[in-house]
């Protein structure tokens, strides 16, 4: 990752003392680091039981030597975003050292702010947020590089995720201001035909009186049987699930749609890979609902809330993305304004959450970060301090920092792909 001009490293003994604050020997704290953990947030959990004190992977010791993945960061990058970022990126990484090499940018695409494979991984989509359009393309299976194959409008404002079904026929898109799901056909070749279904959400808006104005669609999440499509609508509290008619090319609404607290503003789901669980981060009040998700019929029960930052952090944060552990141990949701990934101990027996810890972003707004390499990196996009800051995984869940962090201006998704 520090190979070239897009890579920085941040101060060495920072990461060092982060490490040992939240990773190897959480118990020996300096008093310069109790500072910084009271100033960036009173992080408590730094100190965590001994339970918690496992040993580091050496994953370089289970890696193929040589393996490599190429990685795609999209990005903000409009003046009404005060964004800084210069495109879509393309990196291949080494998977042994998590080193990032620079190989692609393709500077004419505005706001390629969401990223999703085809089932094949032979094309890339990516959405333009605050527009209203989404970009086919294809990957060079040689070097991971992108062409541009076509552009489709979604027929709504920002879109702001997408997601391709199982069949690999259908495209479905959240639009987050017009509050609509749009479909769109997906040819064999890559390309997307115009939208040919486009469902309006409806409800009681939340009680926020910025942020809930009308419906807000945020995120399409397939569930792993590939049958249903579950829609967080941050306007609404509400979370829907969708199926599509595949005969009829149609969004169908599956079951009624599951209510959060109010002024939760439901974002992004994460499910289980065993099926039967879902965890929603909700922005508004910074919290992870568990549900119970019945993979017959796409409903969801709620079971438990839990708060996504520490209880001792007093200042505003807005949570944001969430993912679960390939091996279902573990969820992780980042955090805005604290600046923080929090970690959760998934019950085995019946889905709940207990908390882990939370450790520092690395950087400022972690609006999205990605498990990577069989889960055993995780990397964070920090949007408003340009920076990707690269996590390794022990065996407890827990992140420890490292010195690796690849510059990149406003970044907001990352996707990864075996070479």
């Amino acid at each position: 990752m520090c190979s070239s001009q897009n890579c920085v490293l941040s101060d060495k003994k920072q990461y060092r003392e982060r490490a040992m604050a939240l990773g190897k020997r959480p118990l020996e704290l300096s008093r310069r680091r109790l500072a910084h953990l009271a100033i960036g947030g009173a992080f408590a959990a730094a100190a965590p039981s001994l339970r918690a004190q496992a040993r580091q992977v050496s994953w370089e010791q289970t890696m193929p030597e040589g393996s490599t993945s190429y990685v795609y960061v999209g990005a903000r990058t409009t003046k009404e975003r005060n964004a800084r970022g210069d495109g879509l990126n393309v990196y291949r990484m080494d998977n042994a050292s998590g080193e990032w090499t620079h190989l692609q940018l393709l500077g004419d695409l505005v706001n390629p702010s969401f990223l999703a494979f085809d089932r094949t991984r032979r094309f890339l989509y990516t959405v333009h947020g605050d527009l209203s359009d989404i970009t086919a393309m294809a990957i060079d299976p040689a070097d991971g590089k992108l062409r541009v194959i076509n552009r489709q409008s979604t027929e709504g404002k920002n879109p702001v995720h997408l997601a391709i079904d199982p069949s690999n026929r259908f495209v479905v898109v959240a639009n987050h201001i017009t509050s609509t799901l749009a479909l769109l056909p997906r040819n064999d070749d890559g390309s997307l035909g115009a939208v040919i279904d486009l469902v309006k959400l409806e409800g009681k808006i939340g009680p926020h009186r910025v942020e809930q104005p009308f419906a807000k669609p945020h995120q399409v999440e397939f569930d792993p049987s590939g049958k249903f499509i579950v829609v967080p609508d941050k306007g609404l509290d509400l979370v829907f699930t969708y199926r599509i008619d595949a005969e009829k090319s149609k969004l169908v609404q599956a079951v009624p749609p599951v209510r959060s607290r109010e002024g939760a503003g439901p974002r992004h789901v994460a499910f289980h890979p065993a099926g039967k669980l879902a965890y929603v981060v909700n922005e508004l009040d910074s919290t992870v609902t568990a549900y119970r998700f019945d993979p017959a019929n796409g409903a969801l029960t709620p079971l438990q809330v839990v708060s996504a930052v520490l209880d001792t952090y007093t200042g505003d944060s807005r949570a944001a993305e969430i993912a679960v552990s390939a091996d279902g141990r573990y969820v992780y949701a980042s955090n805005r304004g604290n600046d923080s990934i929090g970690i959760f101990a998934i019950d085995a027996a019946n889905g709940r959450l207990s908390s882990v810890g939370w450790t520092l972003s690395g950087g400022k707004t972690p609006r999205f970060f990605a498990l990577a390499v069989s889960d055993r990196y995780l990397f964070a996009a920090n949007e408003d301090s340009d920076t990707v800051a690269m996590f390794n995984r022990t065996v407890d869940g827990r992140l420890v920092a490292t010195d690796k962090v690849v510059k990149v201006g406003s970044p907001v998704c990352i996707l990864f792909r075996q070479a």
